[in-house]
């Protein structure tokens, strides 16, 4: 079941173009050079241009994921399970090392402006690290699998795995959106259980989570 499809190839095509055409625009500050002399064509930079363009169309890539990384699960009779997509992570890092490569290239070959070669370099390189691997990487196991006779989680070094016999009720905790973040467990022995989905990159999944716990345990669901 596709939760989150990628863009139509058309729309992603066009906008990373555009996006392309102004960073080339703009990439001009890095290196030492004139406009006069880059209008006229007496330098040698226009590939060097295009590279730091390259670097940071894979850093959209990486940070916008709907350009190609659809987010999916696959239901069955007796179970579910969400968890983070390895693939997606594996193939991020893989586009990811293209980037220090790129500038450090750029650098040995090309005469730069340092300042503005240090803020250029440092976006790309700092951003996708920042904003989706160490997430990606810190949850690489995490999961959460709900199944008709017990609920099972890893988080980081949170493990457990709950039978539904074993389980008094069940509390949906949500955000001030209405959105669900937390799953909260009251065991038999009176013991408290909360599996922090806010904690496991399994924001894609929030929804089908919902509405899956609604469905198959609704008799220990309370408000």
């Amino acid at each position: 079941k596709t939760i989150r499809p990628t863009y139509p190839a058309q729309f992603s095509i066009g906008l990373l173009l555009l996006i392309f055409a102004i960073s080339f625009f703009l990439s001009s500050q890095v290196f030492a050079v004139k406009w006069k002399d880059l209008l006229e064509g007496n330098t040698n930079v226009y590939f060097g241009m295009f590279l730091v363009s390259t670097a940071v169309i894979i850093m959209m890539l990486i940070l916008w994921e709907e350009f190609l990384f659809p987010i999916k699960f696959k239901p069955a009779a007796a179970s579910v399970v969400f968890r983070n997509h390895r693939n997606k992570l594996k193939t991020q890092l893989l586009i990811y090392f293209a980037i220090p490569i790129i500038f450090s290239f750029i650098y040995f070959e090309y005469e730069v402006k340092l300042v503005r070669f240090i803020i250029w370099a440092g976006i790309c390189t700092i951003a996708p690290v920042a904003g989706k691997l160490i997430s990606g990487i810190k949850n690489y196991n995490d999961f959460l699998k709900l199944t008709n006779d017990a609920i099972e989680y890893k988080n980081n070094a949170e493990v457990g795995i709950f039978l539904l016999t074993d389980i008094q009720n069940i509390k949906l905790i949500k955000d001030e959106r209405n959105i669900l973040h937390k799953i909260q467990l009251l065991l038999t022995n009176n013991h408290e259980v909360t599996i922090d989905l806010d904690e496991m990159e399994l924001e894609d999944f929030y929804d089908s989570i919902d509405k899956s716990i609604a469905i198959h345990y609704q008799r220990l669901l309370i408000k």
